[in-house]
């Protein structure tokens, strides 16, 4: 039996929910068709979104012999195989979900074909493909990214759907939730909604009974792609923003998906990272909020981080000391080094103890002759630093 979302698969590109950037008219995938030509592509973005069902319309409006295959799950003698069929036809769209994942082998073979026009394929890929496709595929294709749906798009797509389904009866409240729960995945909110209409005798859908089916969002989180980047890299940019409503929000996605370990790093390179000398003393509160996180585990483990989340979010900031670190370290890539002074070397007995003077003070140099004025270290506007070097200009007897 097909399922709602296959019945509902467009025909034609107007047909295509959302995405009017590619397919609304006179844009590049409209004009394409209308001329009747076609070359090899990747569409990407998350699940649920459209790229299957593009590629759908466009083979069906142009007419083309095309083949769908998944690149984990198809093997190299599938790939051989469409080879054939491409030479005996002249010409084959060869669909491939998954195409990050397709191994080199497999790209080998389809490479010199893909060149000559023998195939045209379409790739499918939730990853961003500028970081995960063989550069060689990528070179051959244009690369289209698909945009997240909107809830409008979303409630256009399940009401498409409730007109496929008999005597349906479903209230304003479940197709509101449904599409907001979807989070942009259309595939998701029609999946839900064929389970709760055949869940039901009557097929009266209610919130109650779409709350008992799911209540679990289905926002994009793959530990294994970028979508769980994504996540991590909006909670660093959130809390290093000082926006402790969206450091929240991102953090209650992470624990969502249960990855404990990635907030841990995260956080850890925050604090040194975005914090550092403006708040030197948060890098132990959060060892310890994360010890107590690992303790507890979850569901508990959501206070203490939720904790430590806000206070980093609200504490001041500064990114001196990575600045400072990674000037020192472009010198050393650069060459820029140059001896140890003679009088600091292990053996030297020129070495002036600082121990022995006022202040535990006194001037000598440490640097390369070479390099001796440089500075790899720029205060910041900030009580701690300013604290920290007014302490180290006295020391120095510096006013």
């Amino acid at each position: 039996m097909e399922i709602l979302a296959d019945i509902l698969r467009p025909k034609s590109l107007k047909e295509v929910i959302g995405q009017q950037h590619l397919v609304g008219e006179n844009k590049i995938l409209y004009n394409l068709v209308k001329n009747k030509k076609i070359f090899s592509m990747i569409l990407y973005g998350k699940p649920g979104i459209g790229k299957t069902s593009i590629a759908h319309a466009i083979i069906n409006e142009l007419n083309l012999k095309a083949k769908f295959m998944n690149a984990t799950i198809n093997n190299k003698s599938d790939f051989d195989n469409a080879i054939i069929e491409a030479k005996m036809n002249g010409e084959l769209v060869l669909v491939i979900d998954e195409i990050h994942r397709m191994n080199k082998d497999k790209q080998d073979i389809l490479l010199p074909y893909i060149e000559k026009g023998t195939i045209i394929l379409i790739g499918l890929t939730t990853s961003n493909p500028y970081h995960k496709i063989n550069p060689a595929i990528r070179s051959r294709c244009q690369i289209f990214e698909l945009k997240e749906l909107s809830s409008i798009d979303i409630k256009k797509g399940l009401s498409l759907a409730c007109d496929k389904l008999d005597n349906i009866k479903i209230t304003d409240e479940a197709l509101e939730y449904i599409s907001n729960l979807a989070s942009g995945d259309l595939r998701f909110a029609l999946n839900l909604l064929e389970v709760t209409y055949y869940s039901t005798v009557d097929k009266n859908i209610t919130l109650d009974i779409v709350k008992e089916i799911n209540n679990k969002p289905a926002f994009f989180h793959d530990a294994n792609e970028d979508g769980h980047y994504d996540v991590l890299s909006a909670f660093q940019k959130s809390i290093r923003g000082s926006d402790v409503n969206a450091s929240l929000h991102y953090l209650a996605r992470l624990i969502e998906a249960g990855d404990l370990d990635s907030i841990y790093r995260r956080l850890s390179v925050i604090v040194y990272e975005d914090i550092g000398l403006a708040n030197p003393g948060l890098g132990p509160r959060l060892r310890a909020a994360i010890e107590a996180a690992d303790l507890v585990g979850l569901p508990e483990a959501r206070i203490p981080l939720g904790e430590i989340v806000i206070e980093m979010a609200l504490s001041p900031k500064s990114n001196s000391a990575i600045l400072a670190i990674d000037e020192a370290l472009n010198d050393i890539h650069k060459g820029n080094t140059g001896n140890v002074p003679n009088h600091i070397k292990t053996t030297s007995k020129d070495y002036i103890y600082p121990h022995n003077y006022p202040n535990d003070y006194v001037y000598q140099e440490y640097l390369p002759k070479n390099i001796k004025n440089r500075i790899y270290y720029h205060k910041k506007n900030n009580k701690i630093e300013e604290n920290l070097n007014r302490v180290s200009d006295e020391m120095k007897g510096k006013k």
